[in-house]
């Protein structure tokens, strides 16, 4: 088991919640960090501040959508299997998915 942020136990050899999803969001991972790119350079060339804004509201709209999905996918995957274990190792995941909901909602 390895440990990730947040300090909870994860098995190393079990494939992530996101597989069936990984190369969709690698793309918008992607997108985000060229529209970030873009960001940067119009803050280089001076562009008009709320353009800026409007570019930083749409990159920062591109990453909450890739969360969402890492989540819908960690809900269906991981948090599914572990409950249908039940126990503790589905308490941990519970706990773990509702952590990560929070972290969401707050930013």
């Amino acid at each position: 088991m390895a440990d990730h942020e947040g300090g909870a136990a994860v098995d190393a050899q079990a494939a992530p919640g996101y597989s069936a999803s990984k190369q969709q969001i690698v793309t918008r991972l992607r997108r985000a960090e060229g529209q970030v790119r873009g960001i940067q350079r119009m803050v280089e060339d001076d562009v008009y501040c709320i353009d800026v804004l409007t570019q930083v509201s749409a990159a920062t709209k591109a990453l909450e959508t890739v969360a969402l999905q890492l989540l819908e996918d960690h809900l269906a995957h991981c948090v599914a299997e572990a409950a249908r274990e039940g126990g503790a190792v589905a308490d941990a995941k519970i706990a773990e998915a509702s952590a990560a909901i929070a972290r969401l909602v707050r930013s």
